[in-house]
């Protein structure tokens, strides 16, 4: 029977004997995707980021996301194995695992800009039905889009392929956390285009994360954590301008000396470009 097997684990080795959550799914294509991303979805933190108090806050990872991943270890599993999708929640990642390496045709790279080589002909004809399946090739390149570290493992030995999701730490571990002063300079060769972008809407002064986001035109508020807000703030290139209490509802970033040594030598390299 085909079929989904669900963990949650307190830590981030499958090997732990211990479990948060456990389910085995069956059923309908339909019922399968309903459980697997509620199983997901439970098992997940939910921030509050820009709303109220009593809002039930957002998913730490876009549900968008899960929902393509889902949706395509669905439509595309091998379903001339026995074996099952399995879903494993860790504590710093999610990995969705699917009967069935990418057929000859395809390699990864072509996966994420939407080429695609339907494996189920007939179940992908009828899935739009059942599923919130689009075709076309545009779940893996959507959910990418929506989230993009996402690691996608094509496993030919094992005949299997993973979409390994990273989690973002928890709001309250890595949201306005105090760090100290550094030791050393910017590590400037590893500052993403992301915290580029992020310094240089800072050149014009000190903003509260809701004033980042919107100048970055961004609305999930994970994402800009990870991705912007605290590798900024772990090269000591960004700064609190209220150190003291993270967590006041009046704080702001702003950039450090070294944040605007890096400014300026960015200047330099593309002024000499």
């Amino acid at each position: 029977m085909c079929a989904i097997k669900a963990v949650a684990f307190p830590g981030t080795s499958i090997a732990d004997i211990r479990y948060l959550d456990s389910q085995d799914i069956g059923g309908t294509l339909s019922n399968q995707y309903a459980e697997a991303l509620a199983f997901i979805k439970r098992n997940l933190h939910r921030v509050q980021g820009n709303q109220g108090f009593n809002s039930p806050g957002i998913l730490e990872v876009p549900e968008i996301a899960l929902q393509e991943l889902l949706v395509n270890a669905l439509v595309h599993r091998d379903y001339f194995t026995s074996a099952s999708i399995r879903i494993l929640v860790f504590t710093d990642r999610i990995e969705i695992i699917s009967p069935g390496h990418l057929p000859d045709s395809l390699n990864l790279d072509d996966i994420r800009h939407g080429k695609t080589n339907r494996r189920n002909p007939t179940l992908s004809e009828h899935a739009f039905r059942l599923l919130p399946y689009r075709g076309m090739g545009s779940g893996i390149p959507r959910a990418l889009e929506e989230w993009p570290q996402i690691e996608l493992i094509s496993e030919v030995s094992g005949n299997q392929f993973t979409a390994r999701v990273q989690r973002p730490q928890a709001q309250w571990q890595t949201d306005a956390q105090p760090i100290k002063a550094p030791t050393a300079g910017p590590v400037t060769e590893q500052t993403t285009e992301q915290v580029g972008k992020l310094l240089a809407i800072l050149e014009s002064g000190a903003l509260s994360t809701k004033g980042l986001m919107q100048r970055l035109q961004l609305k999930h508020r994970p994402s800009f954590l990870e991705n912007y807000l605290q590798p900024a703030l772990q090269e000591f290139l960004v700064e609190m301008t209220q150190p003291d209490s993270p967590r006041s509802p009046t704080q702001q970033y702003r950039l450090t000396i070294l944040g605007q040594q890096w400014l300026q030598k960015a200047k330099e390299n593309k002024n000499h470009e």
